[in-house]
């Protein structure tokens, strides 16, 4: 499923026997049109954190959820999984409410 930025909102396309069907996207929470934006993604792996930054996302402008396809989230797995370059390493607090 591949995405793309239209004025009024993000289309997902889907290949149906060789056809291209864009379909508008919706939020689920909020039912407002979703765009396509890069985002900075907090992503686990194996037990570990990562912060991976310019990933592509259809995000809600009016309540802020992300949606992220499978694909998207299979090429991060595979990014972290290889050697890879390092920006920056942080540290994270881990806090109970």
């Amino acid at each position: 499923m591949a995405s793309g930025a239209k004025s009024e909102g993000a289309e997902s396309e889907k290949a149906l026997g060789g056809l291209v069907v864009k379909i508008d996207m919706k939020c689920h929470s909020c039912e407002a049109e979703i765009v396509s934006k890069k985002v900075r993604k907090q992503h686990w792996l194996e037990g570990n954190l990562y912060i991976v930054e310019n990933v592509e996302a259809e995000v809600c402008p009016e309540c802020g959820d992300r949606y992220f396809h499978a694909t998207t989230l299979d090429r991060i797995d595979k990014l972290i999984s290889e050697d890879h370059p390092v920006k920056e390493v942080l540290s994270v607090e881990v806090i109970s409410a």
